[in-house]
């Protein structure tokens, strides 16, 4: 009666067989010829490249030179995490609105009272991170329970956000997209809500931990507007544009139709 989300693996060893390599194992037929078809394309590449991980923004020591007493506020070995309880931790350089002291100021979101909000933190006070100037998707960095197709959401998110610029992030959530326009988020937002990438996020994500490494088996799309796929369509038929596009088999796209939660 034990729950093993991963499955057991029972290898056996033969020194004169060569069985090639493992592989990724799925426990699902359809979803392994799935994967064989969309990760052996020509013109693959990782979502996981655009994906930034949910320690990448990090306090700096500029603001531990000016809030010495910041050192005993956090737990050891930790002085620059921007944890998950960062904003009780440091309240004294956590803003609800921009002070007006001529300093620049950014916005970080995190959780506070089992709510999400919108702290603002001097900028010189994080590091800089690639995709603080740019459009992204952000995600909580747990969510459901790793069954294949299921909705990208909490109580407390309610559907992955379109970050604006100068908005980073606490280690509760990652982030997809580099972008420099709201359109191009606009279609990351759909992807990820499509039946088809979430398929291939259950690859990986066998657990609640929605990590940047369980997106590497999601393909990286073109989300401009010379892209092969029209985003400006519904996410219903960005899907059967995405199972056109990797050739899929009745069967394939019956599996993916019947297993995976639509989201809105």
């Amino acid at each position: 009666n034990t729950d093993i989300k991963g499955g057991i693996a029972i290898t056996f060893r033969d020194s004169k067989k060569d069985f090639g390599e493992i592989g990724t194992y799925t426990s699902f037929l359809e979803l392994n010829s799935i994967k064989d078809k969309v990760c052996n394309s020509q013109s693959f590449k990782s979502l996981y490249d655009i994906v930034v991980p949910r320690t990448a923004y990090r306090l700096t020591q500029k603001m531990h030179d000016e809030h010495p007493e910041a050192m005993t506020q956090l737990s050891k070995g930790h002085a620059f995490d921007m944890s998950t309880n960062i904003f009780e931790r440091l309240p004294q350089i956590f803003h609800n609105s921009k002070p007006n002291d001529g300093k620049e100021y950014i916005q970080i979101v995190g959780r506070e009272g089992n709510e999400r909000v919108y702290k603002y933190i001097r900028r010189d006070y994080v590091n800089n991170v690639a995709n603080l100037d740019k459009y992204k998707i952000i995600l909580p960095k747990s969510n459901g329970s790793g069954a294949i197709g299921e909705v990208l959401s909490t109580p407390l998110i309610g559907e992955p956000l379109i970050g604006e610029p100068l908005i980073g992030f606490t280690e509760t959530f990652i982030s997809i997209g580099l972008v420099d326009t709201r359109e191009e988020a606009e279609a990351i937002l759909k992807y990820v809500k499509s039946k088809f990438a979430r398929t291939m996020l259950g690859v990986l994500k066998i657990t609640q931990s929605n990590t940047r490494k369980t997106w590497r088996m999601v393909p990286l799309q073109d989300f401009t507007s010379q892209s092969d796929i029209d985003w400006s369509q519904s996410v219903a038929e960005i899907d059967r544009q995405l199972y056109e596009k990797y050739g899929l088999a009745d069967n394939e796209i019956e599996f993916i139709e019947t297993h995976v939660k639509e989201m809105v």
